[in-house]
């Protein structure tokens, strides 16, 4: 959620977001690898584990041409009105890919081995395991994809090379933790805490496509800035800088970009923290219900 500044401000933010986004991706593109290897042990398959790996590079180099070759193709077309409409649905987009990212993972963490483990046993060949492996990480690749397009737009190529690469071995080297040296990783609280950047990101790209809205004469309206405070904290600043990318910190945001920008906060974080609250069990609600009979009876005797 930003006003239009110059473009180096925004270039460290956008290379942290996409630092934290490869960290996630990758972190769970290798928990769903480690699923399978794991039935295939299982299942005392593991000459198929070729056929896995075959999956995941494909997955990853076709997703790695394709975000190319558009980022290329829509470079072609920078500063005109054409870049300004395509960067806009690229922005919406990606909230809907981000907000619906993270509540999938959210609601199907603790069930995603199960469901992995049962596709594989279902794979009677390595053709089939290779097309499991290779639609599970591809659809992180292409989740991914544009979610860097979408950066790309705001940054240099050099800076957005540099976050991806350090999320990506920052991924590999916990997976390495977690998988070959017993290092223990909740999952779910990582998933959680992700869930909840990737929530803070979404709205600020949210904010991001209002602007340009806005710019096109799409939405003509509420464009009065609720306030500037540039001169206490500038989004040029380092502290600016970081506020703005985790939080989507404005320092001159428009009527309109505020009010979407809470709204998405309000409601998906609303679901988000309700989706995540743990149930009550049978037990736990079972001696709740006695301790407050007990209380009851308690106030009665007295």
């Amino acid at each position: 959620m930003s006003q239009a500044h110059p473009k180096t401000s925004k270039e460290g933010q956008f290379m942290i977001a996409t630092f934290v986004l490869f960290l996630r991706e990758g972190l769970e593109a290798s928990l769903v690898v480690s699923i399978l290897f794991a039935a295939l042990r299982q299942l005392g398959q593991m000459e198929k584990a070729r056929a896995v790996w075959t999956g995941v590079g494909l997955a990853i180099f076709i997703s790695l041409v394709g975000g190319f070759a558009l980022y290329i193709t829509i470079h072609n077309y920078v500063g005109s009105t054409f870049q300004a409409v395509f960067e806009t649905f690229t922005y919406l987009l990606a909230v809907v890919l981000l907000t619906t990212m993270t509540f999938w993972m959210q609601k199907h963490s603790r069930f995603l081995k199960r469901d992995i483990m049962a596709k594989a046993g279902l794979a009677g060949s390595g053709l089939a395991l290779g097309l499991l492996a290779f639609s599970t990480v591809g659809r992180e690749g292409l989740e991914t994809a544009v979610f860097t397009l979408a950066f790309a737009f705001q940054t240099n190529g050099a800076l957005l090379l540099l976050g991806a690469s350090l999320g990506l071995l920052t991924s590999i080297g916990l997976s390495f933790l977690v998988y070959k040296l017993g290092y223990k990783l909740d999952f779910r609280i990582f998933f959680r805490v992700m869930g909840i950047l990737l929530l803070f990101f979404a709205a600020g790209l949210l904010g991001d496509a209002i602007q340009n809205m806005q710019q096109l004469g799409w939405l003509p309206f509420a464009t009065t800035p609720m306030w500037n405070t540039a001169h206490i904290l500038s989004e040029n600043s380092t502290l600016g800088d970081i506020l703005h990318a985790f939080l989507g910190y404005a320092e001159a945001p428009t009527i309109l970009q505020g009010i979407f920008y809470a709204a998405y906060l309000l409601v998906a974080g609303s679901l988000f923290a309700r989706l995540t609250r743990k149930p009550v069990g049978p037990a736990s609600a079972s001696t709740v219900k006695t301790s407050a009979k007990e209380q009851v009876q308690g106030r009665a005797l007295s």
